[in-house]
């Protein structure tokens, strides 16, 4: 178990005692690094908290962009107006993740980092485009959440040496809307069978841009970007969406999984979900239910 646990005060403070202290790793809610520290999968010599660090947790719109610091919890992300009217799939992530007390404490860095695929949060943040950036010794670089994925539990930011200030989401304006959604289990705190989380934008009548994320069918978040260009260019009618499910269908490599169930079974559900989350986010980019949805 860890020797020391220290305190950061600022993101140059932070990168200061992890300099300072070899072996340290940050901590923020801590969900999965106290377990994995207590199994011993992990060996950490000092523990940096980032948790006092106002500015780690703003939620804020500025210059039509959507900012979200790193440690900002699930519970304020779930429950923000301006995050469930912007970008109502992150919320609606968001809202899924764990219990009430591990989305108390949770944070939107930690479940990138932690680089699972079915992240709830994560999935979303691929779909909405969002690009983190990440403070090191060398300086801030700025890198979309889908490219931060080197496999399974293994991600491009060492949490060692670096830290993740926020999360920046472009807004596309006028007739864009998001949504999430997400097959579990008749449990609670159910880890996800498959979850989708869409982005489109609608203009005359018209689909002009679109995002589609699905996970796990693959080590990451899957972009699919065969269905969403399928959408652009057409009206978000049934048969569209249908036809997206379907590209979305076939791209999908989901596993046999004794915990989330057989490949066969997700790969099916995926069209499903698919055309569930684009009918939602179509519904409300055009204020018009979306009739005739994939069953």
């Amino acid at each position: 178990m860890p020797e020391k646990y220290l305190f950061a005060t600022s993101p140059a403070d932070c990168l200061a005692l992890l300099a300072a202290n070899p072996g340290a790793r940050l901590i923020a809610g801590g969900t999965d690094l106290v377990i994995d520290l207590k199994e011993k999968r992990r060996q950490v010599t000092t523990l940096v908290d980032i948790t006092r660090i106002p500015e780690l947790k703003i939620i804020t719109e500025t210059n039509g962009k959507i900012i979200l610091g790193g440690a900002a919890t699930h519970t304020r992300v779930a429950t923000s107006s301006l995050i469930r009217e912007k970008l109502p799939a992150l919320a609606a992530a968001a809202a899924a993740v764990g219990s009430p007390q591990v989305r108390n404490v949770g944070t939107l860095a930690g479940n990138v980092v932690n680089a699972q695929p079915a992240a709830d949060t994560a999935v979303a943040l691929v779909a909405l485009g969002a690009v983190a950036t990440i403070l090191g010794a060398e300086g801030e670089r700025q890198v979309p959440v889908a490219d931060l994925y080197a496999g399974v539990g293994r991600s491009l930011v060492d949490a060692g040496r670096e830290i993740i200030t926020r999360f920046t989401v472009d807004l596309w304006g006028e007739g864009e809307s998001s949504a999430f959604v997400r097959l579990s289990p008749r449990r609670a705190l159910s880890l996800p069978m498959l979850n989708v989380a869409v982005r489109v934008q609608v203009r005359e009548g018209i689909c002009t841009r679109a995002r589609i994320s699905i996970a796990p069918v693959a080590p990451r978040p899957f972009l699919c970007e065969e269905a969403a260009a399928s959408l652009v260019g057409r009206e978000p009618t049934a048969k569209a969406i249908a036809r997206a499910a379907s590209v979305a269908k076939e791209a999908a490599r989901p596993r046999d999984s004794l915990l989330r169930g057989s490949g066969a079974y997700r790969k099916e559900m995926t069209a499903v979900l698919v055309a569930r989350a684009l009918n939602e986010a179509f519904s409300r980019a055009t204020s018009r239910k979306i009739e005739n949805d994939v069953e």
